[in-house]
């Protein structure tokens, strides 16, 4: 039994599957895990969901200086015990979700990576705030469901091509680092897991007018998959099909494909083109407001 593992359970600590609390202890693992997150002796690292602080050890070890984010209190003291002897180490408790990233991470070397092992059932909002939260981050290296690292790295046309897909290649370039097999965590989850890394773009896989339209039109294509894109365009942005046909005409799509078939490159011709008629819309409204006036 790994001295970890040792001190869980001589804490009487109970795992709490509420927060998703499965654990690693195989040190060649956590070895491995650290090295795929290319995590350097330059770099700081915000680390989401220590649990006991096995890998947390390693990333102490290989990184400038670590700030780990932990839910659960009952954890904190078992973290602080084990990882006296980190000098570069500091514990933030509280909920990811909710915290100011901000001052959690104003005193990182910017940019910083971000490591987690974290609640599968948060992965998909977490992802999206870590991402969207005006940050420096250099690259997310995150553990998460095999199933959901499977949509990560989809591609148009695939089952799992949808929103979360498309913001991680719009601004990131995901790849599958290491599948975990559920049977190397303690205890074991009901799924096995793929750790993932995507390091951030310095510019947006595609160059859009705006991204608010962007994201919005992604989401407007995918809100009815059983739908044509022109049927969903239309019930999303509450639109004649005249105008969304004369979009899809000017994107030069095909007004009866499904959204899961467009590229990044398609989405954002068809967002910049919505964007364009909406703003001349707002502007000829305007107009005709002031002579009216």
């Amino acid at each position: 039994m790994s001295k970890t593992k040792e001190r869980i359970r001589e804490s009487n600590l109970r795992y709490k599957q509420s927060l998703g609390q499965n654990f690693i202890y195989d040190d060649g693992l956590l070895a491995a895990l650290t090295e795929a997150a290319g995590v350097t002796d330059t770099e700081d690292v915000l680390e989401i969901g220590p649990g006991c602080g096995s890998l947390t050890k390693h990333l102490c070890a290989a990184a400038h200086q670590v700030v780990s984010v932990e839910l659960d209190g009952r954890l904190i003291p078992l973290l602080e015990a084990f990882l006296a002897g980190e000098k570069n180490w500091h514990a933030v408790q509280g909920d990811i979700m909710e915290l100011d990233l901000r001052k959690v991470t104003e005193g990182l070397r910017k940019p910083f990576a971000v490591v987690a092992n974290i609640p599968y059932y948060i992965t998909t909002p977490l992802i999206q705030r870590l991402l969207t939260c005006g940050l420096p981050v250099s690259r997310l290296a995150l553990m998460v469901q095999k199933e959901v690292a499977d949509k990560i790295l989809s591609s148009p046309g695939g089952e799992g091509w949808g929103p979360l897909a498309v913001r991680c290649r719009y601004m990131c370039e995901p790849r599958r680092a290491m599948e975990v097999p559920a049977e190397c965590f303690t205890p074991p989850p009901k799924v096995d897991s793929t750790f993932v890394v995507l390091p951030l773009r310095a510019e947006p896989a595609v160059k859009v007018r705006s991204e608010e339209m962007f994201f919005r039109t992604v989401n407007a294509a995918f809100a009815l998959r059983r739908k044509t894109l022109l049927n969903s365009l239309c019930a999303v942005f509450r639109t004649e099909r005249q105008e969304a046909e004369g979009w899809l005409e000017q994107a030069g799509i095909d007004p009866m494909i499904r959204g899961e078939k467009l590229t990044l490159e398609e989405l954002g011709r068809l967002a910049d083109t919505i964007y364009s008629g909406r703003r001349l819309e707002a502007g000829s409204a305007g107009a005709q407001g002031g002579r009216n006036g």
